[in-house]
């Protein structure tokens, strides 16, 4: 997600300051034609050096001047719409998390990207992060980054992994009986990263929230099953006390714990590079899979995460601000953020190439990795990929995530088909509510 992913991440290589991207910021804060573009962005590990190279690649005709936003997506959101709802000239370029794209474009507050922008924004993405980029069939941002959530475990206490949430919660009461490590650890505090786990098992059970068109609830009988599977996790004596309080960082935190409980993960494909450095002997025993599924036979369908790049309607420099753009989101630039930061890329070639960080020196897998040595879990990453889901495109879905994740709050108390009655009622009055949440 980061929708519910952006959480603070950890080097994977820890020596990539020489990598090809890691030229120092410039010191001037305008450029030669004295343009600046300013990027509003969430603080992310390695972005300024992504910045570093759009600005010499510009040659002085603009600088990208990198403004950090808060770190929690609420705070981001909030500065953003604050600023737009007044008309402010001096944002150009806007970190968008894929929910807000549809209601941003329908605010009026970032443009249609058009013929050869467009074009370039599109050539080689996957078809799930390109909706995300989309509202009402036209494009409104670049994808920058993707993300989907794998289940993880431990191989020493799993041999096969589970498929389905069924075989999962089995395995963990099998494991719970015979005194080992058992938890199964998932975000379900109340916030959208809990939303992002209904929402994948919505999916998964060949079920809908809202229409396609996010224009009205459906709540079907997969919506139902869904809240049967997140039911029957937390009653079953298989996850950690703390479930309807966990967000991204406290689970991962609990999987990497030295007596940590914990067999099976639930989280984003940072995972990997943190538990690298928080727990090295369990590290070596850190897989993955895919995202369970509900029905047997039927793959998990993951939720899309991730970041887009929009303009601003009020740039002063909306041509330079495209090219910008269409730079920080680059192959190369994905690709450096994919290795050093466990971002997972959007344009589908990055993941088949076999060139290191810096193609100019030889690979190595400490200083100087290929996407091979640092994304092992880059292929079902792309399985994932092949059948992800966005969440509903609406302009109305912070009002929405808003209701969903209260009204599942906390997992135990859920009463299925009460819950859905009730999700299906005030849903209806998210989606109806006039104007944009401040």
């Amino acid at each position: 997600m980061r929708s519910a992913s952006r959480t603070s991440r950890r080097r994977l290589v820890a020596a990539l300051g020489a990598a090809v991207l890691a030229a120092p910021l410039l010191a001037a804060c305008s450029s030669e034609s004295g343009t600046t573009i300013n990027v509003y962005y969430s603080p992310e590990q390695n972005f300024d050096k992504v910045v570093a190279k759009c600005n010499e690649k510009a040659n002085g005709r603009y600088t990208i001047v990198y403004n950090k936003l808060p770190r929690e997506a609420d705070g981001q959101r909030e500065q953003m719409v604050r600023r737009l709802a007044a008309n402010d000239s001096e944002m150009d370029i806007l970190g968008l998390d894929v929910v807000w794209v549809a209601e941003f474009a329908e605010a009026g507050w970032i443009l249609e990207w058009t013929g050869q922008n467009k074009a370039e924004a599109e050539r080689d993405v996957f078809p799930g992060p390109l909706k995300t980029a989309t509202w009402n069939g036209k494009l409104y941002s670049a994808t920058k980054n993707t993300n989907v959530q794998l289940l993880w475990y431990d191989d020493r206490l799993v041999s096969t992994p589970p498929t389905t949430f069924d075989e999962m919660i089995s395995q963990a009461q099998r494991l719970h009986g015979e005194n080992k490590p058992y938890q199964i650890l998932m975000t379900a505090a109340k916030y959208e990263g809990y939303v992002v786990q209904y929402n994948t098992i919505v999916n998964s059970a060949g079920g809908h929230i809202l229409s396609d068109d996010g224009k009205s609830v459906v709540m079907d009988a997969g919506a139902v099953k869904g809240l049967e599977v997140l039911k029957k996790l937390a009653t079953s004596d298989v996850t950690n006390p703390a479930l309807g309080n966990s967000k991204e960082q406290t689970v991962q935190n609990g999987f990497e714990a030295p007596n940590s409980q914990a067999a099976f993960l639930l989280n984003w494909p940072y995972a990997y590079s943190s538990i690298q450095k928080a727990n090295p002997d369990r590290a070596k025993h850190f897989k993955w899979t895919r995202y369970p599924g509900v029905n047997p036979g039927q793959p998990g369908k993951a939720t899309v995460g991730g970041f887009n790049l929009a303009v601003s309607a009020y740039s002063r420099h909306p041509q330079e601000s495209f090219e910008a753009t269409l730079c920080l989101r680059a192959a190369d630039s994905q690709k450096y953020q994919a290795i050093t930061e466990s971002l997972p890329p959007t344009i589908s070639t990055i993941y088949d190439d076999p060139s290191p960080v810096d193609p100019a020196k030889p690979a190595d897998a400490k200083d100087n990795p290929t996407m091979d040595q640092a994304y092992p879990m880059k292929d079902a990453i792309l399985e994932s990929l092949e059948n992800a889901q966005a969440r509903p495109l609406t302009p109305a879905y912070q009002n929405a995530s808003t209701v969903i994740a209260n009204i599942l709050s906390p997992p135990s108390a859920i009463d299925p088909q009460a819950t859905a009655n009730r999700l299906r009622s005030e849903l209806t009055d998210a989606l109806n509510s006039k104007g944009v949440l401040p």
